[in-house]
């Protein structure tokens, strides 16, 4: 598991790091890891030539005794200081021992457009807001240059905590960060800033807390979550998941929700709505009732609102029940956030940034530039767990000092029309099988992601294709479990 700190907990453990080491110790750890990264990166050190954009604090530090390294091995390093008053003394002395020179920010553009790497020290993981103006020729340069950009611990410009950028930003092929991941990096749109994210150990582990702000499951995790069936299991220990969705304008809806839901490790799906026909046709193994969910049968869990047009009585029918529920699409907007708030069993909403906007009241813009704080205004709103929808999936629950999770396992291709119901159905199925809101709507994320590249494979694909995928997925993530 990927796990990330906010900015505040990172200097709290740095500085009790340092009161135990010898002064400037962990600074050359942290100089020692970038140059290896940017010596990789080179591969031929030797003649090549790097810039170093250095601000005045400690990642300009980093730069610069990196850049140090980086000369004793040949390589021609010009530090470009964008406060020269302010620039980090002995690291500065270190690299002009080197053999390192020094330039002007006058200078700075034609440098960058001669070289082979450009060092991106200009601001730490405490900056706010989008570059200062004297910084964003030099990004667009950087950008522009066929240079490879490396990152030094955050690109500049990007908020550490959140994952926003207001304002321009370094666009890095690498970075190469310090004792922990920060939030910024795991999520967008930061983390499309970020490039290749690259972990430096500087002994930083045992001074963090035990929970970070932020995580992201990774195969070995999910597979720990993703039920089996024990030699004892029938359908009904396995659980049953209830699929209330489709209309008459909608029935394709309904199938996609319900071929998430068979994939997704319940014994058995019952589905009750207008489109039972197209269900039945598709998937024989389906439970059809046109009943209403009061009359459906036993189930562990509900998925609801996938197509549903405006049966608001339908999704007021589930939202009663004593059972855990996913609420998707229209059921998002019939819903009511009263009776959501007083339920006592788990509710899991899955909205896409434009639903999220819809239910706080602001713009699609501003959910999609601040996904962590929407997802957990949310979550506290509806007193709900939340499964924010995007590039990167946001998982928010209404506890208090939970790790938020995060999910970057999607592609692009996956945004395509019933995508989500497919993945609605899927996160349904994993909390009739029993897990919690939290963790089947990470797993159903994780999952539902590798299965749209799988499908994809860097081609158009449609729902169907990711839900047929889903198989190949999850064996690819148990054999991490053995």
């Amino acid at each position: 598991m990927r796990t990330a700190y906010s900015v505040e907990t990172v200097r709290a453990a740095e500085r009790e790091l340092m009161a135990r080491l010898p002064d400037g110790a962990l600074m050359q750890r942290a100089a020692a890891g970038l140059a290896a990264a940017c010596a990789e990166l080179l591969g031929r050190v030797y003649g090549s030539r790097v810039v170093l954009l250095v601000g005045s604090g400690d990642n300009g530090g980093d730069a610069l005794y990196a850049g140090a390294r980086l000369a004793r091995r040949g390589a021609g390093v010009t530090a470009v200081l964008l406060a020269p008053q302010r620039a980090h003394a002995a690291g500065l002395a270190a690299l002009r021992r080197a053999g390192g020179s020094v330039a002007d920010a006058a200078a700075a553009e034609r440098l960058i457009e001669r070289a082979d790497l450009v060092v991106d020290g200009i601001v730490g993981i405490g900056g706010k807001g989008g570059l200062r103006p004297e910084a964003v020729p030099l990004a667009a340069a950087a950008e522009r240059a066929r240079a490879a950009v490396v990152a030094v611990d955050l690109p500049s410009g990007v908020d550490a905590d959140t994952g926003e950028v207001r304002g321009a930003a370094v666009r890095a092929d690498v970075t190469v960060t310090f004792g922990t991941h920060k939030p910024g990096l795991l999520i967008d749109p930061a983390r499309e800033y970020a490039g290749s994210v690259r972990l430096v150990d500087i002994g930083l582990r045992p001074e963090l807390p035990a929970e970070p702000a932020l995580e992201a499951l990774q195969h070995a995790d999910v597979a720990r979550l993703l039920p089996v069936p024990a030699n004892e299991s029938d359908k009904y220990r396995r659980g049953v998941v209830g699929v209330a969705a489709g209309s008459a304008r909608y029935p394709g809806a309904a199938v996609l929700a319900v071929s998430g839901a068979l994939r997704g490790g319940a014994g058995a799906v019952r589905y009750v709505g207008p489109a039972g026909d197209a269900v039945i046709a598709r998937f024989p193994e389906t439970l059809v009732s046109d009943r209403g969910p009061g009359h459906a049968g036993r189930v562990q869990a509900w998925v609801v609102g996938p197509g549903a047009g405006d049966d608001a009585a339908t999704v007021a029918e589930v939202l009663a029940a004593d059972v855990p529920v996913l609420v998707d699409a229209d059921g998002l907007r019939l819903a009511d956030r009263e009776t959501v708030r007083a339920r006592r069993a788990p509710t899991l909403m899955t909205p896409h940034a434009g639903e999220a906007a819809a239910l706080l009241g602001v713009s699609r813009e501003e959910v999609e530039s601040a996904r962590l704080a929407a997802a957990g205004e949310l979550a506290a709103r509806y007193r709900a767990t939340v499964l924010l929808k995007g590039s990167t999936t946001v998982v928010a629950g209404p506890e208090r000092g939970r790790p938020v999770r995060v999910n970057a396992t999607g592609t692009s291709w996956l945004a395509t029309a019933g995508s989500g119901d497919v993945l609605s159905g899927l996160a349904g199925s994993l909390l009739a099988a029993g897990l919690s809101a939290r963790d089947a709507g990470s797993a159903a994320a994780y999952l539902h992601g590798l299965a749209g590249r799988l499908a994809a494979d860097g081609a158009p694909v449609g729902a169907h294709d990711v839900a047929e995928a889903l198989p190949v997925a999850w064996r690819d993530v148990v054999r991490e479990r053995g």
